[in-house]
């Protein structure tokens, strides 16, 4: 005789209580370990472009009269976690997510799918680089102050009309007879020559020579193009050291020109007012938006700053996220710029300045 069969026991409370931990135990782990294809921003460091950094003046201007400043112009810094080889986990994900001072982005967003660590952080100082060769144009261009500008060829498209044309290291000195020393100068001779092609008046070596190209038009800009990618390199008659190598990127351009027009000037452009900012900046002084805009006015307000200096085309990020106490100024020129931190530093009503959100 058999007996009969057992039978099954209920599950108790303290049975489910113990499977509900051990599920969040694992899923608490699977979240440290699993990666998330994103990257967080969070307020970074501020630096004081007329100030001292690690004991040495944060830009070194020698060549010219300089004067000392009593302003503070910082640039902001965001921190960046994660990278393309880098991917942080979900549990740090979901926290940042609740954090109003950080930004989940996309990788994708940031960095192409097939760059590497290496070729990221290459590529950011090479743009840090750009931006400070950018920023001393820009200044001396708001100042009055001459240079002298050559294009350099760094490389053709492939299959574009300049491949097999033009080599790197040519100097592009002119477009159908007129002479050519910038990138707006040489857009404009382009737009103007159309579909016929080009005659450039190129510098090989030491020698010039005449070469003839085909232009193609963009899809996108409807610009003409030749397909060369080109870098601009300065004479300038003043040299400009810049003590800060362990931040990247194009964002501290405005800050930079800023700088060196204080710099350059008797008495402080801003008085003694303490004052933030960011953008790209470009030879002729345009300033260009960013990332990072809503930590870095989380950065300078923990900086003490006052006012910062946004690009006009981040304002709409702006909006809704400015730290109690901060002002924010609308820019889209170095000469804006300048004129907002005189007015700071002359104590004027910051309403007649274009703004970024409402006051």
């Amino acid at each position: 005789m058999t007996a009969p069969p057992r039978p099954r026991r209920a599950l108790r409370r303290r049975d489910l209580e113990s499977w509900a931990l051990l599920g969040s135990v694992g899923l608490l782990l699977a979240g440290t370990v699993l990666p998330a294809p994103f990257v967080i921003e969070a307020p970074g460091p501020t630096f004081n472009t007329v100030g001292e950094h690690d004991g040495r003046q944060l830009l070194g201007v020698s060549g010219a009269p300089t004067y000392p400043s009593e302003s503070v112009l910082d640039l902001t810094t965001v921190y960046v976690t994660g990278g393309p080889d880098k991917n942080v986990n979900v549990l740090t994900v979901l926290g940042s997510w609740l954090d109003p001072s950080a930004s989940v982005v996309p990788a994708d967003a940031l960095y192409p799918r097939d760059l590497s660590d290496e070729e990221a952080a290459d590529y950011s100082m090479a743009a840090m680089s750009t931006s400070q060769e950018d920023s001393i144009a820009a200044a001396l261009t708001h100042l009055g102050k001459d240079f002298s500008t050559r294009l350099s060829v760094q490389g053709t498209v492939p299959d574009g009309p300049a491949e097999g044309v033009l080599e790197h290291g040519d100097v592009l000195r002119g477009v159908d007879g007129e002479p050519v020393s910038s990138l707006p100068s040489l857009k404009s001779a382009l737009d103007a020559a159309g579909e016929r092609g080009v005659t450039l008046r190129v510098e090989r070596s030491g020698t010039p020579r005449d070469v003839e190209v085909d232009t193609v038009r963009d899809e996108e800009s409807g610009n003409w193009q030749l397909g060369v990618y080109l870098v601009p390199a300065y004479d300038f008659p003043i040299d400009v050291s810049f003590e800060l190598d362990e931040v990247g990127g194009p964002s501290a351009g405005l800050m930079f020109a800023l700088g060196i027009v204080d710099e350059l000037t008797p008495g402080s452009i801003a008085g003694d007012r303490h004052v933030a900012g960011t953008g790209t900046i470009t030879p002729e002084g345009e300033v260009g938006p960013i990332g990072g805009i809503r930590q870095k006015l989380e950065g300078a307000a923990a900086a003490g700053a006052e006012v910062f200096l946004a690009p006009e085309g981040n304002c709409a990020e702006v909006e809704g996220h400015v730290p109690e106490g901060l002002t924010v100024v609308s820019v889209r020129t170095l000469d804006d710029a300048a004129a907002a931190a005189e007015a700071v530093g002359a104590g004027r009503d910051l309403s007649a300045l274009p703004a970024c959100a409402p006051r």
